[in-house]
């Protein structure tokens, strides 16, 4: 895993595309029960190389229910986005992940996991990529019905502050899954 990691840190494949240049933001550990998928590293993140480390990661730790120290730790969960680096500001918001990253990375890093119980998909690029045919016309409609994914993938939206729209429209996210996401997560990581 180690020798796995390194190289994708020497990653430079889609630099000569990358705004700030390539510093490819990722975490796993061969003992990594969940996966956490989401879509680039923002600027934030780009300048610390810590993932999550801003204002989405916050709220994602709170849906999660847990503290920066089990977040942190790489044996709880492996965070592995859909591109590795930030991909540059778009028209409105982030260009999409480069599309470089994850058939190059993705499988090797899932390979060397063997105590994966669960892969949290967050936003359309992930939950495309993963569930191909089977996610449904919406992000909407993927996390509405995140049962059918399970017990493998858990669906979720983007906890970036810009979806505070997308939340208040749909309360039934907060009231009915994150506690089920709560819960499967509790479960995953107190179990030892």
């Amino acid at each position: 895993m180690q020798s796995l990691l390194s190289e994708i840190k020497q990653c430079t494949i889609c630099e000569p595309n990358l705004d700030l240049g390539a510093n490819p933001v990722v975490s796993a550990h061969k003992n990594s029960k969940i996966v956490i998928v989401g879509q680039a590293p923002g600027t934030k993140v780009h300048k610390s190389g810590i993932p999550w480390d801003d204002a989405s990661g916050k709220q994602l730790r709170k849906w999660l229910n847990v503290s920066d120290e089990e977040f942190y730790d790489v044996e709880n969960f492996a965070i592995v986005p859909m591109g590795f680096c930030y991909p540059g500001k778009g028209k409105s918001g982030d260009k999409p992940p480069r599309k470089e990253c994850a058939p190059k990375w993705h499988q090797q890093l899932f390979e060397l996991m063997p105590n994966l119980e669960l892969i949290i998909l967050i936003g359309m690029y992930a939950q495309n990529y993963y569930l191909k045919d089977k996610a449904k016309r919406t992000l909407t409609e993927t996390v509405d019905n995140y049962p059918e994914y399970l017990p493998k993938y858990f669906t979720l939206p983007h906890p970036s502050p810009r979806n505070r729209f997308w939340l208040t429209k749909n309360p039934w996210f907060e009231k009915n899954v994150i506690p089920e996401l709560e819960n499967r997560v509790q479960n995953i990581i107190r179990r030892k």
